[in-house]
């Protein structure tokens, strides 16, 4: 419908260009959006607004010239003027129940676009150091990388979903410390621990399979333990592949699956990190001073210069992530998200200003960054911070194994990225109508129920069938459930270019809200079979929308509860 307003402005907009009341060498996209108010229609435009500096005329003239000139469409009940110039329109019942009939006949494809024409796309998130069990807020990185992949691919993107392993650096040589003092047989009690040892149980698990001699497989390589308490390099190797592997058991829990594991180390292996810097020092943004060599950032918006080669010959570590996302560039990857939490924004700047420096070609502001904040998880209103398996946070397998894959899910992508989380355990667990997760699903439940008892009565309806006069369906509750089905297509298009896959928890909680209402108010089961089939027909849309919809926050969409 939406559209259909658009293409009825752009008409009457031609003729007034042809009319000369507006330039005819300019162009005018009018932009219709939905009314909050429905006392003030269906759409609201406000092209005359825009244009009216052009016509020379007043935008409440122009408004009024302009709907003068709109074509007759069935689709439009009535167009009001408001306020300053706004043209407001109500659309006919008719109109309003053609997208019923759209989404039975697109079913699972209703809502997705080809906006994207197959443009590759690469989603980088998670991307947790091989040291322990992935924590509470890799999970909130997870869904939201997830969720945000699916978004892309239902506006038609080509998407790779990526996982960058750190799996170089000093926090490994603490893990391999840690398991090599567990395997000695010392505990984080003892005196001797290392200070920045890891303390979790799942240490203990590390260095007993190291010691047993078992065979762990972690995407690409296959490791088995040497059993050697005095093998530091090799308790490394078998501990970070024993890690990967736990990793990858997490994320298949939470139904999350990569394209692509990146290791940090194949930067070193490849000497890709080496021909960075060289790169750097060939264009001239290096220096060397204190025994340290330093990136000119400052060139490319830093507010200082950054270390890049520390006194002891190491590397910092935005060097070699200057180097992956060269990689990333190189295989041609035009847009890149990294999905990451906040306290990767000091790094942005410097990444981008390495990028700058390569003189690759690669745009300014590239990638794109998607920050999310911390997440707190709560129990009977009380912060939880413990976890036995990995000793001094959350895991994503403690909450899973509390409340399921489906509210874990949900929940972690349900407010903005740039807001904290307050995870509540009860309320996740919970199957009332404050929990949205339970709210939504009774939903898509409820339909279920209803076409199974209408089986039962004989009638068997298909979940594609439109039966029954839509004209029929003439209640206000019913004209805006429609409406909210219209707006599905638009929310999922601008959740991605936005990337704020949260807005689509928001409109399956508002949709299934109405749905509800309406079904507590007025029954479907009645004796007048007409208006019965019409309303089955706009139950079906319902359930198909929500379905679609949890299919792109891999939640299930159960049909009995």
């Amino acid at each position: 419908m939406k559209e259909t307003v658009s293409e009825l402005l752009q008409s009457a907009l031609a003729t007034l260009q042809s009319e000369g009341t507006l330039p005819a060498d300019q162009t005018f996209t009018p932009q219709v959006g939905n009314t909050k108010d429905k006392s003030h229609g269906d759409y609201a435009c406000n092209i005359a607004l825009v244009a009216s500096k052009a016509a020379g005329c007043p935008p409440r003239k122009l408004a009024e010239v302009l709907v003068e000139r709109l074509p007759d469409s069935a689709a439009v009940h009535k167009v009001e003027i408001a306020g300053p110039g706004f043209i407001n329109f109500f659309m006919s019942t008719a109109s309003a129940f053609e997208v019923v009939n759209t989404i039975l006949d697109e079913a699972g494809q209703y809502g997705r676009n080809r906006n994207g024409k197959g443009e590759k796309v690469q989603v980088e998130f998670v991307s947790a150091n091989p040291t322990g069990p992935l924590h509470v807020g890799h999970g909130r990185g997870a869904a939201i990388g997830d969720c945000l992949s699916r978004l892309l691919e239902a506006n038609g993107y080509d998407v790779t979903r990526e996982f960058y392993y750190n799996d170089a650096g000093a926090q490994i040589n603490n893990l391999a410390l840690s398991v090599q003092s567990r395997v000695k047989g010392l505990s984080p009690e003892d005196e001797n621990w290392p200070a920045d040892g890891y303390r979790g149980a799942y240490i203990t698990d590390v260095a007993n399979a190291y010691m047993a001699g078992e065979t762990v497989t972690a995407d690409d390589r296959e490791v088995t333990g040497k059993a050697d308490p005095e093998d530091q390099q090799a308790i490394r190797e078998f501990a970070v592949a024993y890690l990967r592997r736990e990793q990858d058991l997490d994320l298949k829990a939470f139904g999350v699956e990569f394209d692509v594991y990146f290791l940090e180390s194949s930067l070193y292996e490849d000497g890709k990190v080496e021909q960075t810097v060289k790169r750097l020092q060939e264009n001239g943004y290096t220096y060397e001073h204190e025994g340290a060599m330093w990136l000119k950032t400052t060139e490319f918006g830093d507010d200082k210069d950054r270390v890049m080669r520390k006194k002891d010959g190491g590397y910092t570590y935005f060097l070699p992530d200057v180097a992956y996302h060269l990689d990333k560039w190189q295989r041609g990857f035009t847009t890149v998200i990294n999905e990451q939490g906040a306290d990767h924004h000091s790094t942005i700047t410097r990444v981008r200003a390495g990028l700058q420096a390569l003189k690759a070609g690669i745009p300014q502001g590239w990638p794109d960054y998607v920050l999310h904040q911390m997440v707190m998880v709560t129990r009977s209103g009380q912060e939880v911070k413990i976890s036995k398996r990995a000793g001094s946070y959350v895991t994503v397998r403690d909450l899973i194994d509390e409340v399921g894959r489906d509210a874990t899910r949900f929940f972690l992508a349900a407010r903005r990225v740039d807001s904290q989380l307050t995870f509540d355990i009860d309320l996740a667990r919970s199957q009332t109508n404050e929990n949205p997760v339970y709210y939504i699903q009774y939903a898509h439940a409820r339909i279920c129920s209803v076409l199974r008892k209408l089986k039962e009565e004989g009638v068997d309806r298909g979940l594609n069938e439109c039966a029954g006069d839509l004209s029929l369906l003439t209640l206000d509750e019913e004209k805006d459930l429609a409406n909210q089905l219209a707006k599905y297509p638009e929310l999922i298009e601008s959740s991605a270019r936005l990337r704020e896959p949260h807005h689509l928890t928001h409109y399956l909680r508002d949709l299934a809200g109405q749905f509800h209402t309406y079904y507590n108010a007025h029954k479907v089961l009645i004796e007048d079979t007409a208006v019965r089939d019409a309303r089955v027909s706009l139950y079906l849309a319902i359930r198909q929308v929500i379905a679609n919809g949890l299919a792109l926050l891999a939640v299930s969409a159960p049909e009995e509860m």
